[in-house]
């Protein structure tokens, strides 16, 4: 299918979703965590109940979200992330459903009613115990060179940044949510992701079992390229760029 072809379906459609991974932020400057030099290959993620578990996971794991809390302060949306915002605008979205933790989506304007976060956000802190919910700075901002994981104000519960980490179980109401909107979807965009996580990558096929025209937006090939519809290899603004005058008609 040629792009043409692709707007041509986009444009009339009232139930658009959206799947977005760590591809979509590259072009904000966040890097790919797994990628050489990348957060990840200087501090290992920690397993959920290692940080349970031991104080010292618990230090490696805030080590690991200073570092990316850092970088999350200064970036901000790209194009392609208004362009997704502008699809709720012209009421195309039926949902967001995003890999990403970087809380860009956001940022850039989506409605919580839109969105969906599949493995949380770094732009909250949470208290296990009670669920608390504090501003990363009130915590970042404490954490000297060297510190002592930090504690619940209100009921000395380990806090956490608000993502999911491995080995911890995913949200129910926000997986309850993404199987709602792939089932009901017209048309399902993937945007930036490889498609190699689980549950999440089982989105796309679920919409497409359905019905949905799916479409795939990456950099490099992915396992579904094969099912999909439509397929885009390449710089993810710059497809944007092309469809978005094909889908507004301006």
């Amino acid at each position: 299918m040629k792009l043409e072809a692709f707007a041509a379906r986009v444009r009339p459609s009232r139930a658009v979703v959206f799947f977005t991974g760590a591809g979509i932020s590259t072009e904000s400057g966040v890097p790919d965590f797994r990628s050489p030099g990348g957060v990840w290959t200087k501090y290992q993620p920690v397993l959920f109940q290692d940080f349970m578990t031991s104080e010292a996971a618990r230090i490696q794991h805030w080590r690991l979200k200073k570092a990316t809390y850092e970088l999350f302060k200064t970036v901000r949306p790209n194009s392609a992330h208004l362009a997704i915002r502008d699809f709720e605008l012209r009421g195309q979205l039926l949902g967001l459903i995003t890999q990403n933790i970087d809380g860009l989506h956001k940022l850039a304007g989506v409605s919580d009613e839109k969105l969906v976060e599949l493995h949380g956000t770094d732009r909250l802190v949470t208290c296990l115990t009670c669920g608390k919910r504090f501003e990363p700075a009130e915590v970042y901002e404490d954490l000297a060179e060297n510190f002592t994981a930090p504690t619940c104000d209100a009921c000395g519960g380990y806090l956490k940044s608000a993502n999911v980490s491995f080995g911890q179980s995913m949200p129910p109401e926000a997986m309850q949510r993404a199987q709602v909107w792939s089932e009901q979807a017209e048309i399902f965009i993937v945007i930036g992701s490889s498609l190699q996580v689980q549950p999440a990558a089982s989105f796309p096929v679920i919409a497409k079992r359905a019905g949905a025209l799916l479409a795939i937006v990456n950099r490099d090939a992915t396992p579904l390229d094969n099912i999909a519809d439509f397929v885009h290899n390449g710089a993810i603004g710059e497809f944007f760029e092309r469809l978005n005058p094909l889908v507004t008609n301006t």
